[in-house]
């Protein structure tokens, strides 16, 4: 299983901000890849980003990957924003006991994800690897921000 973990409003001192968590089985990782790949490549965008674009694409994007297989997780954490409110939001959202992979997109710092997979360690869950990377070296990164960018929107309204 690899996660594939996004977060959006985040800069925002009012309001709501969502983390959000794609799940993706190692089986279905090329797959979904290619269907994002296939899906910009169908609405004639370079690389999707939920606040690049306007609602006709953003919902197009999402229903055209919604017959994937993957399962996504949400919270939605209440503004001012804080490195402890994310790391909460993770330690409930990651349950599942084996994980091969997660990938956070953005940069953050080492000692980050190291603080992150001790706090799932000592809850029990098994993580070999948690890692940064960016949309571009990993296409299910960009279904995660959509997924973000969605739930964040609804959560500003509702």
């Amino acid at each position: 299983m690899l996660v594939f973990i996004d977060e959006s409003g985040i800069h925002k001192h009012e309001g709501k901000s969502s983390v959000v968590l794609v799940y993706v089985t190692i089986e279905d990782v090329e797959n979904i890849d290619k269907a994002v790949l296939e899906a910009e490549k169908q609405l004639k965008i370079e690389s999707f980003h939920w606040f690049r674009h306007i609602w006709k694409i953003r919902s197009a994007f999402i229903e055209m990957l919604a017959k994937e297989n993957f399962s996504v997780k949400a919270a939605i954490i209440k503004n001012p924003f804080t490195q402890q409110s994310f790391e909460d939001a993770i330690e409930a959202l990651l349950i599942e006991r084996k994980i091969n992979k997660v990938v956070i997109d953005g940069k953050k710092p080492r000692w980050y994800a190291q603080r992150i997979k001790k706090a799932l360690r000592d809850r029990g869950i098994s993580v070999r690897k948690i890692i940064t990377g960016n949309d571009k070296a990993y296409p299910c990164l960009r279904l995660a921000d959509a997924f973000a960018g969605l739930i964040e929107s609804y959560a500003a309204v509702a």
